[in-house]
């Protein structure tokens, strides 16, 4: 019956309305989404206005929303949702923990060859990163392509300075693992920053009054023939916001030393530097695929 429904009658009505889906998950996943609204709305006794409210906030999310700015991602991002289900689909314990990809990963990224500098010019505290892929067997995964970026000295990234770049990319870069596994590169060291707080997600946060930080963190993203691709970060251990995560994206399993080097000591790259550097090193674990 699909007349004269009631608040008991109208979720069954709906849900039989997916039946015909050609698809079998289709069908599950919309058929449980109705019921969870459904329940929801019943629960809290939802009213009119809170109902506008809600698809007005979410009209405005698509609208702030652009291929540098995903504020969708942002949202599941601060609710939880995304590290979630990151948490149902891996954790195995075989690989490196996986974590958030975030709203600042752009496909535009240029092809570096190791050892380049990916700083794209930005000013900061250099850093040397080095990385060795491995399978779970610590075998050396040859010809891994690795995405990396992160954000500058002061926590902005490339896109969010697109005027001040002229829209160059900076801070990232796509390198492939030699025959041993390992990738490496120069940039300028990250710091920690608020997640953007000027659109929808940012009412939410101080609303509940959140605090918006991410801790300082490098991020990597590697795809290898035969292995399970693999999204995760590297985050600073002494970070002030590590346990305060505003997207609960940082884990133990992921906090790396980033050394401090002073004025004169000579870098990974041969050369004496005549300022301080850090340098990052990590053997990141890339899992067979499954079946």
């Amino acid at each position: 019956m699909s007349i004269d429904l009631t608040e008991k009658t109208i979720t069954a009505a709906v849900q039989q309305t997916f039946e015909g889906a050609k698809d079998e998950r289709t069908r599950e996943l919309f058929v449980a989404l109705v019921r969870h609204l459904h329940d929801f709305a019943r629960d809290m006794r939802l009213t009119g206005e809170e109902w506008f409210t809600a698809v007005d906030f979410l009209e405005r999310v698509g609208h702030i929303s652009s291929p540098t700015r995903q504020e969708f991602v942002l949202l599941s991002d601060i609710l939880g949702l995304s590290v979630l289900v990151d948490q149902i689909n891996h954790g195995d314990g075989s690989a490196t923990d996986s974590t958030l990809l975030g709203p600042f990963f752009v496909e535009g990224r240029p092809r570096a060859e190791n050892g380049s500098d990916i700083s794209g010019g930005v000013t900061g505290m250099p850093m040397f990163f080095h990385g060795t892929v491995v399978d779970t067997e610590g075998q050396p995964v040859v010809g891994a392509s690795v995405d990396t970026w992160h954000s500058d000295s002061e926590g902005f990234y490339d896109v969010q300075q697109a005027d001040e770049l002229d829209g160059s990319p900076a801070m990232r870069a796509l390198l492939t693992t030699d025959g041993d596994g390992h990738f490496w590169y120069r940039s300028i060291t990250p710091r920690y920053y608020p997640v953007p707080t000027d659109g929808p997600c940012g009412e939410i946060l101080r609303a509940a009054g959140r605090s918006p930080m991410r801790p300082e963190h490098i991020h990597f993203w590697f795809h290898a023939e035969g292995h399970e691709s693999l999204i995760t970060m590297l985050f600073r251990g002494d970070d002030p916001y590590l346990e305060n995560d505003a997207v609960f994206g940082a884990k133990r399993a992921l906090v790396a030393d980033f050394v401090q080097h002073e004025t004169g000591e000579t870098a990974p790259d041969g050369s004496v530097m005549p300022e301080p550097f850090q340098t990052v090193e990590w053997t990141f674990t890339l899992a067979s695929h499954r079946g």
